[in-house]
């Protein structure tokens, strides 16, 4: 019964402040709790919390953290604008133009020097250059 209270005790921290040691030490209490329930003495229950905690700590922790650092690839800035689609303002050639560009009026350049395109054709950001996309 005490594993079980230690257990919702080491929770409560857990929800507080988000950090996942707490749900590693209830778990540990967890299972020290199920062993009093098998009918082991304190000293086994102590040694199965202590090996639970410490097996969670080294080798789960590490992995949460990695995941929890990772985070989302979320691009901004310039590097969103490569990848994006534009529709042609004005003819854009090897040496230059304009596109509209999320909303924006860009001056680009066509990637490949012979490449021309037309108002109202769609093209692809492949790099921003400066103040001018380069376009495909």
């Amino acid at each position: 019964m005490w594993w079980l209270l230690a257990a919702v005790g080491l929770g409560i921290p857990l929800v507080i402040t988000a950090m996942p040691e707490f749900a590693m030490f209830a778990i540990g209490a967890g299972a020290a709790a199920l062993t009093a329930a098998l009918g082991a003495g304190v000293v086994p229950q102590f040694l199965v919390f202590v090996a639970v905690s410490v097996a969670l700590l080294v080798f789960v922790r590490p992995i949460a953290y990695r995941q929890l650092q990772k985070g989302p690839a979320l691009r901004t800035g310039i590097e969103a604008l490569e990848g994006a689609t534009a529709v042609v303002q004005e003819k854009v050639d090897g040496e230059g133009g304009r596109i509209k560009l999320n909303g924006e009026i860009w001056s680009a350049r066509a990637l490949h020097p012979g490449s021309v395109y037309e108002p109202g054709q769609q093209v692809d950001v492949v790099e921003i250059q400066g103040a001018t996309a380069l376009v495909v």
